[in-house]
């Protein structure tokens, strides 16, 4: 059976046409043996590297964390949520905002006439008419008093007499001063309806946006009517956001509030959002075995965009530096893990390692290989079958 696989290998290399003993610039990859051991060297030429793809580069001492990945979706932060709803009833005249739009403070979201508003006018107009006539009233009562107590000062009246002017005049004031309260009131509850003080715009109130942000819902189009506290707008303020992921409950314990977290999301694939973990839910949800995850995340260009989906990664507590190699780097020859290290230009030693974490696409190397050495990283699996095909020529 070897000479078969023998007499196989051998005739690709001929149709190859490649004989390195027949002309020495060949470039036919060999196998060599060192001492009497297994062959442990291989040539390839610098044109057979190139076709392969042979790729070599120091080791390197790096950091290997071992994270947590999990998807999730982009969320307004709850405090940063503001349903706007009227005080009174009123049908919806004007609208100015949609889904989407981007408002500031202050900036008016749709005109409504309110229908209470229209209501407290008439009794604002019927109260300051009590008060004037009050008003009216005071003048005859204070001359009354004042006549009354220089009559009684001379002896031509009674002091019952003033006594009783006296306390008609206060009562008027009293109630001059009740009626004032009432119109204070009034205007108190306009204001709160969005009606100026001017009152040109009679009825009319506004309905504006509480802060900065994103209208995330429009429920009012011209003519609806609508009552006292439904909901008719909802603006976020997205420079910060929640990117909100369910976990495992067999991951749990690699994930804890404060935790650093790696956010990317399709739509900006070369760009990373750094968060933190902000609330873990103190419940699993009994269908999926899963704990509602919060990270905070900033948005300062409001790239994030609600309901996107993302990626989370969340570091766990595997931290280290070590020596490590793409795990292509890493061969399997006569069950021990080796790597090839690059002994010339065009010879390779096939080095026995071991082999501690994975981590992502890189490998952690216990043993065998030193800070500096050069390791195939890539195009190994072909400098290993050129070993594999001189070991079997070798046992023959």
């Amino acid at each position: 059976m070897k000479k078969l696989v023998l007499l196989f290998a051998c005739g690709a290399f001929l149709m190859m046409g490649c004989n390195r003993h027949s002309n020495p610039d060949n470039d036919q990859p060999s196998a060599q043996k060192e001492s009497a051991g297994e062959p442990t060297l291989v040539d390839m030429t610098a044109s057979a590297q190139k076709h392969v793809g042979l790729v070599v580069a120091p080791a390197e001492v790096k950091q290997l964390t071992r994270y947590l990945t999990v998807t999730g979706t982009v969320q307004p932060i709850d405090s940063k949520v503001a349903q706007i709803s009227p005080l009174a009833q009123g049908r919806i005249l004007e609208v100015h905002a949609k889904v989407g739009d981007r408002v500031d403070a202050g900036q008016t979201l749709a005109i409504f006439d309110n229908i209470e508003a229209g209501e407290l006018l008439t009794q604002e107009l019927s109260a300051r008419a009590d008060l004037e006539r009050m008003k009216a009233q005071l003048i005859p009562a204070i001359n009354q008093a004042e006549r009354s107590r220089r009559l009684a000062d001379i002896g031509a009246g009674s002091v019952k007499d003033y006594e009783s002017s006296k306390a008609e005049q206060k009562e008027i004031e009293a109630n001059i001063s009740s009626q004032q309260a009432v119109i204070d009131g009034i205007h108190q509850k306009l204001r709160r309806f969005g009606v100026p003080d001017n009152r040109a715009s009679g009825t009319l109130t506004a309905l504006k946006a509480p802060f900065s942000g994103v209208v995330i819902k429009a429920q009012a189009s011209p003519g609806d009517v609508v009552d006292a506290g439904r909901t008719v707008f909802a603006i976020a303020n997205l420079s910060h956001v929640w990117v909100q992921a369910e976990v495992y409950e067999k991951d749990l314990a690699s994930v804890h509030v404060g935790q650093n977290a790696f956010i990317t999301v399709d739509t900006y694939p070369n760009r990373s959002f750094e968060g933190r973990v902000a609330y873990i839910s103190d419940v699993i949800d009994p269908q999926t075995r899963t704990a509602r995850v919060r990270c905070d995340v900033a948005n300062p260009d409001l790239l994030l965009k609600t309901d996107m989906f993302a990626s989370i990664k969340l570091p766990t507590k595997f931290s280290k530096r070590a020596i490590a190699v793409p795990s292509s780097a890493l061969q399997e020859v006569g069950g021990k893990n080796v790597v090839f290290i690059r002994r010339t230009p065009t010879q390779f030693e096939a080095r026995g390692v071991e082999k501690g974490a994975t981590v992502g696409d890189l490998t952690e190397i216990v043993s065998g290989l030193s800070e500096g050495e050069p390791v195939v990283t890539q195009g190994a699996f072909h400098l290993k079958s050129i070993l594999a095909v001189g070991s079997m020529g070798d046992n023959d």
